[in-house]
């Protein structure tokens, strides 16, 4: 059986991801985590995943690692700088970004240049590949918007916008790539790619043929029922993510979700022209891509209850 470290194992990916190795019938996952939690039934080791004298105990008798330690631009370079010196000998899944990319436009795949030109957390994702350089067996997985059920950002906040019909159908400002990839289907990379170890260096992860934003919003506006979208017409959006901004993020932080910013940032994602090329996972790892049909309707499932309340 193959023990597997896991970190950042209480994240959305990363508790998904342990919770199937537990299931399989070849690994044993380890879970890494910075505080002790006793209503976890799986094998745990309290760390701080910044730390190289933590991590090289943790790496103790693992025969892998998956690294899926989120946070800010700090803690993403200082959990790579850790994990790399300390575990460079191990087989590694390094949990990455489409970030890396940039303000990248058209079909991109994993030789594309590194453009860490749009933010801080695209510096540091960029930083923390550069990293990986010190290991000898690390696959990166470049994600692009991981939605599903247990999606923050993807999923909960996006249907939140669309019930408010702050986003509906957004015109121009619309038209960029979604490069949407349901979570289950990131577990199975993940999974993937500890059994295939000649796999290594990046890998992308988005379905095929995804579809713009626009088109994104519409499918999961179905799937909540909350059709008919409304147009949004550019001046909306502009009021939202320069005027309200600012003053919703601090709403938020006092009530705790509503109502949801719209940071330019990601009014920028929304237009931007970028489509990541996935065939290397469909065919180096095998991925059998989620309908995004089914995907939706799973992520609507599960927020059904929150608002039936």
């Amino acid at each position: 059986m193959m023990r597997v470290l896991v970190l950042g194992a209480d994240g959305f990916v990363g508790l998904r991801v342990a919770r199937a190795l537990a299931a399989s019938d070849w690994a044993v996952p380890v879970v890494g985590c910075r505080r002790a939690n006793a209503a976890c039934r799986l094998e745990r080791i309290v760390l701080d995943a910044t730390d190289r004298a933590d991590l090289r105990q943790a790496v103790i008798g693992m025969d892998a690692i998956v690294n899926c330690v989120a946070g800010d631009a700090r803690t993403i370079v200082a959990n790579a700088d850790a994990l790399f010196h300390a575990a460079a000998d191990r087989r590694i899944v390094h949990m990455s970004s489409m970030a890396v990319y940039g303000s990248a436009i058209g079909m991109v795949a994993e030789d594309a240049p590194l453009l860490p030109d749009t933010n801080a957390y695209a510096v540091a994702r960029v930083e923390a590949e550069h990293l990986a350089e010190a290991a000898h067996n690390v696959v990166m997985l470049r994600p692009g918007c991981i939605y599903g059920a247990g999606s923050a950002q993807w999923s909960r906040r996006i249907a939140d916008l669309l019930t408010l019909r702050r986003i509906g159908d957004l015109g121009a400002n619309g038209d960029g790539g979604s490069n949407v990839v349901h979570i289950d289907d990131v577990v199975a990379a993940i999974l993937s790619a500890l059994r295939t170890p000649e796999v290594r260096g990046p890998v992308n992860l988005a379905m095929p043929d995804a579809p713009d934003w626009n088109g994104y919003f519409l499918a999961f506006a179905r799937a909540l029922g909350e059709v008919p979208v409304r147009r949004v017409p550019g001046w909306q959006l502009t009021l939202d993510t320069k005027g309200l901004a600012i003053p919703l993020k601090l709403a938020e932080k006092l009530t705790g979700r509503l109502p949801p910013p719209i940071p330019p940032s990601l009014a920028r994602l929304w237009r931007q022209d970028i489509r990541l090329d996935p065939t290397r996972a469909s065919v180096a790892l095998g991925v059998q891509w989620t309908p995004l049909a089914v995907g939706l309707a799973e992520a609507a499932a599960w927020l059904r209850p929150r608002s039936d309340a």
